[in-house]
């Protein structure tokens, strides 16, 4: 990889020429971000096709656009459509035509666009629109999904005039609605559709429905003869009554009964075929007898009617399982399950201790081999069939992701794209430094640290410890905004890991159940206190902040501790046995509690920040989405401020209409900044000192 920004050094040792022409980074520089997602290689290696995703010029939106790029490094990108809102480009298997998104009355549409010039053609017009698209090996057919049903076909054309249909909605399921998506349609299932492939020419061409009923077919993929297509499905009705367990199925390419050729106890996620059609790779995990809030990815092959685990052995998460703010806001992705073209091997990613790297495992013996390597996070991939060139999107603390190119015999990269480049040279931005420390029951932690910008030896600094959410994810080697602007406005940051985090193990990110919040608040504590012995935090001058499951951990901080000067907690849960009734999933299932509310309501009494109101001294501030389903704010930020306004404490609303719970991740691009500033802005004023009024009761 390309070799990070060094700020801090050069702020220690004197400015150079090249630190003198930088600034520190702002928060409205996210608008000038770019970001690359969906890598996709040609079938011949020789080309990467990707999506470009910009801030609009009302900076309320994103539009997105399909580039294109030689994978020997040699020629600049080229763009090949204007968007302003394509994406999900798909190699036809002779490489002469991309299969690609494009946005038409709302709805997604499949397009085709000839690389040898001319126009991109519509190929699908279903009321429901369509998802990407899966080329038949003969590259006469594309299968895709849609939620299009046959009476939505019989609507289409019909009198505009009729009457209006009742906006009255009858809930008869539990998951009704989904956060970023709304209320759910319970007659509306994803099914499986072909389209002829050639150019459709004046008129879409006429889709055929393969598969029907009362069930969701997802990810189709076809036989290595193009007689069948393969899909991933759950068929179990109310399925959030029992443990997540979807198989693998397939039907005739032109519709028929279907065969299970995937059939285990669990989820299985990327699932693919292997060369000679005898068995299927995939990651997921089998049930433990016991429920567990916490089940780490293994990677499998099915062959013979068994599952083999390849990874019993490796205690580390299949995927790639980093947060960041910045994966391409509705751009897409992609993390395949890809088979060598000898049937020998499967490459996948894995996460270890915060790192993404793409990694090869033996298919009979599960022997791994890393293919890249590094402090990175690799997003998303893509392989020829014969699994030798890659394409993928690698980011670094200091980088947004760029496209790369991969020869996975001689594991040399090449970087194809710097679509940031000649923003990030005029910035001054932080490399983090990697801590681990002992926490009170000797259990190793791993946290970051990033210093100032213009860091000073000496110098006493205000400290913020930023919680991630989840709470099962983890922070890692992958670049973040919010924690690059703290720094630049002159605050340590810290973010650790604490127990409950992924890619430590089973047994680490599991360790939390039955107990959230509870050690990980002790786990938290004790990072703050490793970085204040090493003499340039002002201890006087704390701030704690952190989204969703980091939102709760920050209540849960605040009213167990009087440390922090000032607090931000963002899209939190305060209240659990309100958030049991109104979330947007259930919580039937007993990982996180061994009860319910209204059995045994002081396990979530007692678990619960807003029980604690009382013992809150911190000035309080909540960042909250008005659409949020996923933590409601009725239940949280909400639900807080009102006992603290009782209780006549410091404490704010900050409300942002329209967004839901990927309000820092996805959300408007101007809420996202606005987002920051109010952050700093509170922050600013009790650990700085500055003067503001805004947050005045009026």
């Amino acid at each position: 990889m390309r070799p990070a920004l060094l700020p801090a050094l050069a702020a220690i040792c004197g400015l150079t020429p090249l630190a003198a022409q930088q600034r520190a980074i702002s928060d409205s520089d996210l608008f000038a971000f770019r970001w690359v997602a969906s890598p996709q290689i040609s079938p011949d290696g020789r080309y990467a096709a990707y999506v470009l995703v910009t801030v609009n010029a009302k900076h309320d939106g994103y539009e997105t656009s399909l580039w294109i790029v030689g994978t020997d490094g040699a020629a600049t990108p080229r763009r090949l459509t204007a968007g302003p809102h394509d994406a999900a480009p798909r190699w036809s298997p002779d490489g002469t035509t991309l299969a690609f998104l494009r946005s038409k009355d709302g709805r997604p549409q499949l397009h085709l666009l000839p690389l040898s010039g001319g126009e991109a053609q519509q190929l699908t017009d279903l009321p429901k629109g369509a998802s990407a698209a899966a080329w038949s090996p003969d590259g006469k057919t594309i299968a895709f999904t849609s939620t299009t049903t046959p009476e939505d076909l019989a609507k289409k054309d019909k009198d505009k005039g009729d009457e209006p249909k009742s906006d009255v909605r009858i809930v008869t399921q539990a998951e009704f609605r989904a956060d970023d998506e709304g209320y759910l349609d319970p007659a509306e299932h994803t099914h499986i559709w072909t389209a002829p492939a050639g150019m459709p020419g004046d008129e879409p061409a006429k889709a055929r429905q393969v598969t029907t009923g009362s069930f969701d077919e997802e990810a189709p993929q076809w036989s290595r003869d193009g007689a069948r297509i393969l899909f991933v499905s759950d068929r179990v009705a109310e399925s959030y009554y029992y443990p997540p367990d979807n198989n693998v199925y397939a039907i005739p390419a032109g519709g028929g009964a279907l065969d299970t050729i995937v059939d285990i106890s669990g989820p299985v996620f990327a699932a693919s075929l292997a060369p000679d059609g005898k068995a299927v790779a995939f990651r997921g995990w089998i049930n433990p007898r016991a429920t567990r809030s916490y089940n780490q990815s293994d990677l499998f092959v099915w062959r013979d009617g068994r599952a083999k685990n390849l990874t019993a052995d490796y205690d580390f998460d299949m995927g790639t399982d980093v947060i960041g703010d910045q994966a391409p806001p509705r751009g897409g992705g992609g993390a395949p399950t890809i088979w060598t073209a000898d049937g020998k091997a499967v490459i996948v990613t894995t996460t270890e201790h915060g790192r993404s790297n793409l990694v090869r495992f033996d298919a009979q013996t599960g022997a791994r081999e890393p293919l890249t390597t590094g402090d990175h996070a690799v997003l998303g991939y893509t392989a020829t069939p014969d699994g030798r060139r890659f394409v993928l999107t690698i980011g670094d603390p200091t980088h947004l992701p760029d496209v790369y190119a991969l020869d996975a015999q001689t594991k040399h990269l090449t970087q194809l794209t710097h679509v940031n480049d000649s923003l990030f040279a005029k910035r001054q931005l932080v490399t983090p430094e990697d801590f681990w420390y002992t926490s009170f029951d000797g259990k190793k932690i791993e946290t970051w640290i990033l210093k100032p910008v213009g860091f000073t030896p000496g110098k006493k600094y205000p400290l913020i410890l930023n919680i991630h959410g989840g709470p099962h994810t983890a922070y890692g080697y992958i670049f973040f905004h919010e924690m690059q602007w703290m720094a630049a406005k002159g605050y340590v940051v810290v973010y650790p890991n604490p127990r409950g985090s992924t890619t430590y193990g089973q047994e680490f990110g599991n360790i939390i159940q039955y107990k959230y919040p509870g050690d990980d608040y002790k786990d938290l504590m004790i990072a703050v206190d490793s970085v204040i012995r090493r003499g340039y935090v002002d201890s006087t001058r704390l701030g704690v902040t952190g989204g969703s499951g980091g939102g709760l951990l920050t209540d849960w901080t605040v009213s167990h501790t009087h440390r922090f000067a000032a607090a931000v907690s963002q899209r939190d849960v305060a209240d659990w046995l309100s958030f049991w009734y109104t979330a947007d999933f259930t919580l039937f299932q007993p990982s996180w509690f061994r009860s319910t509310p209204f059995r045994d309501p002081q396990e979530f009494l007692t678990r619960s920040p807003v029980r604690y109101a009382d013992s809150i001294t911190t000035p309080l501030m909540f960042i909250l989405g008005d659409a949020d389903l996923r933590t409601p704010p009725t239940q949280g930020g909400e639900a807080m401020f009102r006992a603290l306004k009782y209780l006549h404490k410091t404490s704010v609303q900050v409300r942002f209409p329209g967004e839901s719970h990927e309000l820092s991740r996805s959300g408007k691009p101007v809420h996202r900044v606005e987002r920051l500033q109010h952050i700093l802005n509170w922050f600013d004023k009790y650990l700085l000192g500055k003067q503001t009024t805004v947050y005045d009761v009026r």
